[in-house]
């Protein structure tokens, strides 16, 4: 447990670095985005483009230094914050986006990847059309309640090791990409990143459940369904096969003491949404309510627990390191410094540098024009990262949860939606992807490049988006 220590540091970051800003934050104004230029936003799309792009076309550079990318574009927007607008509203800008947003951000992921990893199904079954239907279908149930990330690495080594023995398996990941590293969390906060960030800026639990339902199973059920014809297809052609490398055998659960702690987690976050002392704790001079404090305390001991209970043998043959959430951490941290200026752009609306994307975003009358709200959320999650992407619209349409649940519900949907649904058009649109492709080449599956990708996403993705966007967004 010690020895895991130095590399859980990153998570935490955030915090002496508020602490150590505590002073001048207390006197700080708000920064107003009127006043900002489009210049603000460059570090912002730095950041984004370094993310989607640099992995890409310079991998060892990009593995073996984006943190200091990272920490570049950071400073891109630290200093001449500091120098522009002075210490105390960059120091206020820092600590409430820490405190706020990204400590607690963090700190769920943390707790759903530990717990996540702690969990192993043994045994393996042949995997025949109707197997691997019914388990890309508990793999997108799952996806909503144990993040996309959780689900994507509890699933996806069992359902390629029953279909190792078919020669056309490649279409069995891609659409385990599209419905349970995507489509499958976007029922609770708890599913996907976007969400959370949306129920930090209070968007109620199950507002996210309610409205997304409907959406969310219209897709499922039509991505089923073409899946099962494309997967019937390719079982008949295929006839009889070699011996199948890991022959079928009974299914088991390990780790089962995290699907309990998993509850636990589930009810930490309903309870800092339903539960209102009314109650602010100071934290270096920034209030945070006492639920959410309380909550993210429940999420860490929750992890540490996964850590004591599980036996580590159990995390070793799910292959899991701490490496990914450590970059996640490190990223994020220069996503959330990044994006501040963004926002209070978008805040200012028509008066802000990017009234254009405010502008194109909305019909004559000024009123939302959802589709595009749609299409705009969902193009740019497709290639940048869907939770940054989520928080840009949701501050364009107005930032305030209770008039988008309210009288803007339906484009509080369609940012929602776009978010959640369109990560799943490229490799790069949300975290599981990219480790779903590796662990799958891994294990021999011969994954499409990039663009052979994205032939399969344009075909089947874009036409359900449009008829989603036919029924909920016309």
């Amino acid at each position: 447990m010690i020895s895991m220590m130095p590399r859980l540091a990153p998570l935490l970051a955030a915090l002496p670095l508020a602490m150590l800003l505590s002073a001048p934050a207390q006197a700080a104004t708000a920064i107003d985005g009127s006043a900002l230029g489009i210049v603000w936003v460059l570090p912002f799309a730095g950041m984004l483009l370094s993310i989607a792009l640099l992995p890409l076309f310079t991998s060892a550079l990009w593995h073996h230094h984006y943190g200091k990318i990272t920490a570049f574009w950071a400073l891109c927007i630290i200093v001449p914050f500091g120098m522009e607008l002075g210490t105390a509203a960059t120091a206020q800008a820092l600590l409430e986006t820490a405190l706020h947003e990204y400590i607690p951000f963090i700190v769920l992921l943390f707790a759903l990847f530990t717990v996540a990893g702690g969990v192993r199904i043994t045994g393996n079954l042949h995997g025949s059309p109707s197997l691997n239907t019914a388990m890309l279908l508990i793999g997108t149930v799952l996806a909503s309640w144990m993040g996309t990330t959780g689900a994507s690495m509890l699933m996806i080594r069992p359902l390629i090791r029953a279909n190792d023995d078919r020669r056309h398996n490649v279409h069995v990941v891609v659409f385990f990409i599209f419905l349970v590293s995507n489509v499958g969390g976007a029922l609770t906060p708890l599913g996907d990143p976007p969400l959370f960030l949306g129920f930090l800026k209070g968007v109620d639990f199950f507002w996210t459940t309610k409205a997304l339902f409907m959406p969310t199973m219209f897709v499922t059920v039509l991505l089923l369904g073409v899946f099962y014809a494309i997967d019937s297809h390719y079982y008949r052609k295929e006839g009889i096969v070699a011996p199948d490398p890991t022959p079928d055998s009974a299914i088991g659960l390990e780790g089962g003491v995290n699907l309990i702690l998993l509850g636990g987690i589930i009810l930490a976050v309903l309870m800092s949404g339903t539960w209102q002392p009314d109650v602010t704790v100071q934290v270096a001079g920034i209030g945070i309510e006492l639920q959410n404090l309380a909550r993210d305390i429940l999420l860490l001991a929750i992890a540490f627990a996964s850590l004591k209970l599980t036996e580590a043998q159990t995390r070793r043959d799910n292959g899991f390191t701490w490496g990914p959430i450590i970059e996640v951490a490190k990223l994020f941290a220069g996503i959330f410094i990044t994006i501040i200026p963004a926002i209070a752009i978008l805040k200012a609306g028509m008066d802000g540098a990017l009234s254009p994307l405010v502008g194109l975003a909305s019909h004559t009358d000024g009123t939302p024009n959802n589709a595009m709200y749609f299409w705009l959320a969902g193009g740019l999650s497709s290639f940048l990262d869907n939770a940054p992407t989520y928080l840009v619209f949701f501050n364009m349409a107005g930032g305030d949860a209770a008039h988008l649940m309210g009288s803007l519900g339906t484009t509080l949907l369609a940012i929602s939606a776009g978010a959640v649904f369109m990560g799943a058009n490229s490799y790069i649109g949300n975290a599981p992807n990219f480790m779903v492709k590796a662990i799958a080449e891994e294990m021999r599956v011969a994954m499409p490049s990039f663009f052979g990708y994205m032939a399969w996403s344009c075909c089947i993705l874009l036409p359900a988006f449009a008829l989603v966007t036919l029924i909920w967004f016309r």
